[in-house]
C-alpha cells in the first residue's frame, strides 16, 4: 500500500474545500502539498439552505452532493501534480448539513452530503467516506473525530495542552500529561460571526476580526446568548448549524433592535471566545498551551481575546507546531482514511461517548 493519502475538508464555515497530500511513510506525517477551492456562490447558498428543511430537499441534496464532489475533484487533481507515486486513498469527509446524534429514537443521525462513488470515478483513486455514522451507531456523538490525530501530531510529553479548532463550530481536544484525552464541541465558531458579516457588510467573513475589534461588546446580549443550555452541558457533546444558526440568533436580538451591527459582531466574537475559554478553564485549568487551528486562527481579534481570557496559557496558531491552521482538519481525514484501510479501530469513548473502539469510514474502490 502506498503511504500517500489525500485528505479533504469542507467544514461548517461553508467557505470552500481544503485538501492536503500527506506522506505517512515516517512516524510523523509530512504534508507535501496543500490546495484549496472556494465554493461557487450558488453551491454555497444551496449548502447553507440544506441545513434546514425545504421543498424537494432530497433531490436538491443529491445534486448538491454531485456539485460538491466536483469541487473536491478539482482539489484532488491539483494535489496529484505533487505526487511522485500512487495515492492509496482519499479521505473525503463530506459536507455536514444535519447533526442530531442520540436524538429522536435514541440513536439519532448525522448527515454529510457527499458522492464518494462519483469522486472515485472522477479521480481513479479509492475514496474513504462516511466517517461519522459508525460512531453514532455505537452510541457516540459522531464528533469530534480529530482528537486522535491531534494527539498523534501535537502531544508533548509532560504537558497538558489543548487543540482548539475554530471552524463554523468550535471544538477542542484536551491532551493530558497522563496520556488521557477528551474532546468535544464548545459551541459556535465562525458560523454566527460570518453570517452577521455577510448580512451587514456583504463580506464572507470579518477579515482578521477588524470589524468586531472596532465595536463594543453588549453585555446584556452576551449574557443572554451565554444562557443557551448547550454551554452548560457536560461532555461528550457535539453541535452544529442545527442549533447555532440565524434562526437561533434572531429572537435573541429582538430586544436589541437598535444595537449597532458592529457591536453585535463584537458580541458574537466574544461569545465564541468565552465559550472556548470557559471550556478550557472548566475542564483543563492547568493547561499551559492552547494550539488554535481552523479559520478562527486567522482572526487576530479572536486570538487576542482568547489570550486575554486565558492568561495562564500560551495561545498560539498551529503554524508554530508544524501545521498551518487550514491544513489541520484535512490532514486529520487523510490520517483517518489510512486507519480505515488498515482496519485500525479508534476508541472514542472519551470524546464521542461511543461504546467502544470501532473502525470508522466506508471504502469506495476506484
Amino acid at each position: 500500500m502506498s503511504d500517500l493519502f489525500i485528505g479533504l475538508m469542507s467544514g461548517t464555515s461553508l467557505d470552500g474545500v481544503d485538501g492536503v497530500l500527506a506522506d505517512f511513510s515516517e512516524a510523523r506525517p509530512k504534508v507535501i502539498q496543500h490546495a484549496s477551492r472556494p465554493f461557487p456562490t450558488a453551491l454555497r447558498t444551496e449548502l447553507l439552505a440544506l441545513n434546514r428543511s425545504g421543498e424537494a430537499e432530497l433531490h436538491r441534496a443529491a445534486l448538491a452532493g454531485n456539485a460538491l464532489v466536483r469541487v473536491y475533484a478539482e482539489v484532488v487533481h491539483e494535489l496529484l501534480a505533487s505526487a511522485d507515486r500512487g495515492v492509496a486513498a482519499i479521505g473525503a469527509h463530506g459536507q455536514t448539513v444535519r447533526h442530531r446524534p442520540q436524538e429522536f429514537d435514541g440513536t439519532g443521525y448525522t448527515l454529510q452530503l457527499n458522492q464518494p462513488a462519483l469522486l472515485a470515478e472522477l479521480t481513479g483513486i479509492d475514496v474513504v467516506a462516511d466517517f461519522r455514522s459508525r460512531d453514532v451507531a455505537a452510541g457516540g456523538q459522531g464528533a469530534p473525530l480529530a482528537p486522535f490525530f491531534h494527539q498523534a501530531w501535537f502531544a508533548q510529553a509532560g504537558q497538558t495542552l489543548g487543540v482548539l479548532n475554530i471552524g463554523g463550530i468550535s471544538n477542542i481536544t484536551l491532551l493530558r500529561t497522563d496520556g488521557s484525552m477528551a474532546g468535544f464541541d464548545c459551541g459556535p465558531g465562525n458560523a454566527l460571526m460570518d453570517g452577521w458579516c455577510r448580512q451587514h457588510l456583504g463580506h464572507e467573513f470579518d477579515n482578521a476580526g477588524a470589524w468586531a475589534a472596532g465595536g463594543k461588546v453588549l453585555a446584556p446580549l452576551l449574557n443572554q446568548l451565554r444562557s443557551e443550555a448547550y454551554f452548560s452541558r457536560q461532555p461528550p457533546k457535539s453541535t452544529g448549524r442545527d442549533l447555532f444558526n440565524a434562526e437561533w440568533l434572531a429572537p435573541q436580538l429582538s430586544r436589541f433592535a437598535s444595537a449597532a451591527p458592529q457591536d453585535v459582531q463584537a458580541t458574537l466574537t466574544e461569545l465564541t471566545a468565552q465559550a472556548c475559554a470557559d471550556d478550557v478553564l472548566r475542564h483543563a485549568p492547568e493547561l499551559k498551551t492552547l494550539i488554535v487551528c481552523g479559520g478562527g486562527a486567522l482572526n487576530t481579534h479572536l486570538m487576542t481575546r482568547l489570550q486575554t481570557l486565558l492568561p495562564g496559557a500560551q495561545v498560539r496558531s498551529s503554524d508554530h507546531f508544524g501545521l498551518p491552521p487550514l491544513q489541520v482538519e484535512a490532514t486529520a481525514f487523510a490520517w483517518l482514511a489510512r486507519r480505515t484501510l488498515r482496519r485500525e479501530k479508534l476508541d472514542l469513548q472519551s470524546t464521542t461517548g461511543a461504546r467502544g473502539a470501532r473502525v470508522l469510514g466506508c471504502v469506495y474502490p476506484a
